[in-house]
Order: C-alpha cells, then sequence, then structure tokens
C-alpha cells in the first residue's frame, strides 16, 4: 500500500526534480549544440543562427577531420599516454597506498601527513617544470628521446587517489591477510591475491579519474613535448582553434569550405570524447561504490 505524501515531502520532490531536470538541461545541451555546429553550414555557425537544431545540414567538417593525418597522429599519442600513463599511476599509487596502510610502517603517520600536506599547499608550476627539465636530462643521457614518456612517467602520482586507495586498503579484514600469511603469501601476494581483487570497485574509479586526466591533458604536453608528432589531440585542437582565429589565415576561407573553422574544431571535439563515452558506462557502476569505500576514513 503506497503512502500518501505530505505536503513538504511533494513540495521536497518537485523542487528536487525541477533543479535536477534544469541541471541535465544544463550539462546536455552543451553536447547537443556541438553535435548541430559540427553538421551546420557556415552562415550558420558563422552568423550564431545555429542554437539547438542543425541548419544546412553537411558532413564535409567531418570528412576533412577524417583525412586529416595529423588528426589520427595526435589521436594515437593521446591513446599511448592514456594507456600507459594509467598504468603507470595505477602501479605506483596501489604500491604507495598498500605500505601507508599498513600499521607496521615506520614513520606511517609522519609519511600520511606529508601526503596530504601536498594537497593544501602546492608547490607550484615553477618546481614542477624543473622537475620535468631534470627528468627530461636524465633521459637524454639514456637514450630516451621520446618525450611522451616524460609525460608518462613525470606524472605517476596523485595524493588524492592514493588516500582513496589506501582507504580501502584499510578497510580490508586484517584476518584474511594473517590467513594468506600462514598458508605461505609473501608480500606481494597478499597484495595481488587479496586486496587488489578486494578492492575492485574503488581501483577501477581510480583508473577512471587517472584515464580521463590524461586523455584531457594539454598543459605539460605543450610545454615539454617539443616535436609536433608527439603532441596529443588536446594539445592539437587548442594549436587549430588558435589558428582559425587568425583573421589572416581565415582570408578564402568561405570560397574553399562549405562549413566554418569552428565546426571543424566541433567534429574534433566530438570525436575526441567517443572513447570515454564508450568506457564511462562499463566503469559508472563501480564509481559510487569505489569513492564511498575510498573515501569513508
Amino acid at each position: 500500500m503506497k503512502r500518501k505524501l505530505e505536503i513538504s515531502e511533494l513540495v521536497f520532490k518537485i523542487i528536487s526534480y525541477t533543479l535536477l531536470t534544469m541541471f541535465a538541461i544544463c550539462c546536455l545541451y552543451p553536447f547537443i549544440y556541438t553535435i548541430s555546429a559540427s553538421i551546420s553550414g557556415y552562415h550558420a555557425v558563422q552568423y550564431s543562427e545555429v542554437v539547438l537544431l542543425p541548419k544546412d545540414i553537411q558532413f564535409t567538417a567531418f570528412a576533412d577531420m577524417f583525412n586529416d593525418n595529423m588528426f589520427w597522429n595526435s589521436y594515437t599519442n593521446t591513446l599511448f599516454l592514456t594507456f600507459y600513463g594509467t598504468i603507470w599511476e595505477l602501479v605506483l599509487s596501489i604500491l604507495g597506498a598498500y605500505a601507508l596502510s599498513k600499521k607496521r610502517l615506520l614513520f606511517r603517520k609522519g609519511f600520511n601527513f606529508f601526503l596530504v600536506f601536498t594537497m593544501w599547499f602546492s608547490a607550484g608550476t615553477v618546481p614542477q617544470f624543473l622537475n620535468y627539465l631534470d627528468t627530461q636530462r636524465v633521459f637524454g643521457t639514456i637514450g630516451i628521446t621520446d618525450d611522451k614518456w616524460l609525460v608518462v612517467l613525470a606524472m605517476g602520482m596523485a595524493a588524492m587517489n592514493i588516500i582513496l586507495l589506501r582507504n580501502s586498503f584499510e578497510g580490508v579484514p586484517s584476518e584474511i591477510e594473517e590467513a594468506a600469511i600462514v598458508d605461505g603469501a609473501t608480500e606481494m601476494q597478499v597484495l595481488w591475491r587479496v586486496y587488489i581483487p578486494m578492492s575492485k570497485s574503488i581501483i577501477a574509479t581510480v583508473a577512471l579519474f587517472f584515464g580521463i586526466s590524461r586523455w584531457n591533458g594539454y598543459y605539460w604536453a605543450k610545454t615539454m613535448m617539443k616535436n609536433q608528432n608527439e603532441h596529443p589531440l588536446m594539445v592539437y585542437i587548442r594549436s587549430n582553434l588558435e589558428q582559425y582565429q587568425n583573421d589572416d589565415f581565415l582570408v578564402g576561407w568561405e570560397s574553399k569550405h562549405s562549413y566554418a573553422p569552428d565546426s571543424l574544431i566541433y567534429a574534433m571535439i566530438i570525436c575526441s570524447i567517443i572513447p570515454i563515452l564508450i568506457i564511462y558506462p562499463f566503469i559508472q557502476k563501480y564509481f559510487a561504490k569505489g569513492v564511498n569505500a575510498g573515501g569513508v576514513k
């Protein structure tokens, strides 16, 4: 039997659903506009005639984008940075979180304090830039000239994600670890066969954080990668955006193209978010559970 809602509950639900609907529309509208602008004609985009639905529909911008070899080269670089960067960050974070979760670790409180301290007070851009330069110099001495590896290895730590993993590991019952040790398991076997299987949700959540961070990475890739062939997708899109804002470059554009310069940028943006849209639904089921498991303490 359904309980009749009181007036206050009814008002609260109406307000909540209204606000959530408005918020969803605000999140969805930019995505719809991006799709509409990418397939609209030159005048419709250039003179802001596109509000919601596309006008003068054409797919020339997508065709030119698919024929752009530099776009796909940048796409490949982004996949490289995201894949290897996420694996590297997960390895470091899991090992660090596992060590910090152990009460037997010497100076454990001090290490945890310094980890949290980096979240309160950041050293800033200059020390991090000098760290990159030193790392780049070391790579050069051992023969590594590919700056993509520099960005992968030098950005392998994130204090917040280590804390989430540490809190999740602290929630694993100590009796299970003791039983594994009695059975002859080593420290790495305990981590691999006990802690990681029991923390799949938080690991998937942290992997999502890492992956999105690497996929959207711009500043350090732009700063440290001098070779344009190594630039990731976000740097390439930004470079094109800056180029299309140059009035001299746009002279004669309308006579050569049926779409506005912004339409090509929008087409690139749409293709750049497809992998995240594909992966996110598979990880989303772990998201709430993982954040709750890692953030309780």
